[in-house]
């Protein structure tokens, strides 16, 4: 690494990449570090068992707006509201 141009600046921000950056560059599939890191990222998958279902639901206005009022997780209270409203 020694010897290369850097692409952050002094103030941390990324510079705009070369022609020199793009011929060095390399596949991701060429550094194995790199794969096995992105691969780790995020949650585990779910049990197939305790995975939801994606399903198109038409609702009126109002009861989306109202569901939607909350913020951020709407779905997900919705799923609960369902859950309540119908015992489970």
């Amino acid at each position: 690494m020694a010897g290369r141009k850097s692409y952050i600046d002094e103030n941390g921000d990324a510079l705009e990449l070369d022609e020199a950056w793009f011929r060095e560059a390399k596949p991701t599939a060429d550094i194995p570090e790199l794969v096995d890191l992105l691969r780790r990222q995020g949650r585990p998958a779910l049990p197939e068992a305790d995975r939801k279902t994606r399903v198109t639901l038409y609702l009126d206005p109002d009861v989306l707006a109202r569901l939607k009022a909350d913020g951020k997780g709407w779905q997900t209270r919705a799923n609960a509201a369902l859950r309540q409203a119908l015992g489970l």
